[in-house]
């Protein structure tokens, strides 16, 4: 007959057994919510740092100024988190960059898209220590770059230019490379490329509408397919104080503050012309129809960015901005466009960098822009973005050669 004694013995024996069976189960219901919160801290850390360097990457071209900007980012949103900080001194962060997305291959040039990878970061096991699991590593992984062309952009400026609707038409009529006249004056006998040249109405009408919206103030959005009205009058002056802010010019009320020069404002030497009767644009004696035809053009810009050869220093330690000199403007369909206000089907947006700053004369305030393949702009990309030339914006990628973005 067993004794009480060695039935108590197998009772302790069972309590202990008991106890810490349910230590465990609770050790890994709380070590399974620890985790879940830090893999969730650290793949957001890496997301914003991705997006950082992508912003930067894709305003500067410089893949060290964008892996400074990643390293800086990861260094602020981790501080936010006690853990996540104090593991981060033993986590080993990779940041790459590739022309390409799919295939993400590192090292391909020039870089557009970036990734960000972290492994070893070390969590805490809390209650699981009693099973010898005294921490886990944790990893993750982000991608960013720029998106497909976006349907609905927003800060467009309001030069409204007519486009070739034509399917299969590059860029409506305007390819990539090409110098354009984006608006003309009031007395011009007839228009340069595939239509009219006219200001959008966004946001209301009247000259300080306009001056403020080409300084970059218009935060609205237009979408394509849809339609954009346009605005009645020249209104030079105001066209040309608002667009001149981006190389620095200030006037009627417009500040730096608000309105920040390019970090480059350099300029095709001799000045762009253009000859109302025959329709072309020239530097001094030559036709130009393409900009590798000039002096300075979108490829020399970009460059001195890159090589940070800057007129005026970015912010914060000068009042300088990035791509000023770029923008999305919305392109219509000008069947039955007349010289009052109209309401003209929007087909799509085109990106211009403007070469030189305005010069007023009379009636005319020439704007010289050569075609882009791409700009950054606000919007989204919608349900089917396009993979034509046109507007972008920096957005985040699924890493398909990790299961950790």
């Amino acid at each position: 007959m067993t004794s009480r004694r060695s039935q108590r013995g197998i009772v302790a024996i069972i309590v202990v057994l008991a106890l810490f069976s349910v230590t465990a189960i609770a050790g890994l219901a709380l070590a399974s919510s620890h985790f879940v919160s830090n893999k969730s801290r650290l793949q957001n850390v890496l997301d914003a740092a991705a997006l950082s360097s992508a912003k930067v990457l894709d305003q500067t071209g410089n893949v060290t100024t964008a892996t400074s900007a990643a390293n800086a980012t990861l260094a602020i949103n981790a501080a936010a988190f006690p853990e996540l900080a104090a593991g981060m001194g033993g986590v080993s962060v990779a940041v790459q960059f590739s022309n390409t997305l799919a295939p993400f291959t590192p090292g391909s040039t020039p870089g557009r898209y970036v990734r960000i990878r972290a492994t070893n970061f070390t969590t805490d096991a809390g209650l699981l220590r009693v099973a010898s699991l005294p921490e886990v590593q944790l990893r993750a992984s982000a991608v960013a770059g720029p998106s497909p062309a976006i349907g609905t952009a927003c800060n467009v400026a309001p030069m409204l230019v007519c486009g070739n609707p034509t399917a299969g038409a590059v860029n409506y009529g305007y390819p990539p490379g090409s110098v354009q006249v984006l608006k003309i004056g009031s007395g011009t006998n007839s228009p340069i490329g595939p239509g009219n040249f006219m200001l959008a109405r966004l946001g209301g009408s009247g000259g300080s509408v306009v001056r403020e919206n080409l300084a970059g103030g218009y935060q609205n959005c237009a979408t394509a397919g849809t339609t954009v009205e346009t605005q009645t009058g020249n209104v030079v002056g105001p066209v040309a104080q608002g667009l001149n802010t981006r190389f620095g010019d200030y006037g009627a009320g417009l500040g730096i503050a608000d309105y920040p020069p390019d970090v480059v404002t350099r300029q095709p030497t001799p000045a762009l012309t253009y000859t109302d009767d025959t329709n072309t644009i020239r530097q001094g004696s030559t036709v130009v129809t393409q900009a590798s035809q000039i002096n300075f053009n979108h490829a020399t810009y970009a460059s001195q960015v890159a090589a940070s050869n800057y007129n005026y220093s970015p912010a914060p330690g000068g009042s300088g901005a990035f791509a000023r000199r770029e923008f999305a403007v919305p392109i219509a369909n000008c069947t039955g466009a007349n010289n009052g206000n109209s309401t003209l089907p929007l087909l799509g947006f085109a990106c211009f960098f403007i070469l030189q700053p305005v010069q007023q004369s009379g009636q005319n305030s020439f704007v010289y822009g050569e075609a882009l393949q791409s700009c950054a702009a606000g919007g989204r990309p919608g349900p089917a973005p396009t993979a034509a030339p046109g507007p972008h914006i920096i957005q985040l990628y699924r890493d398909a050669g990790s299961p950790d973005s």
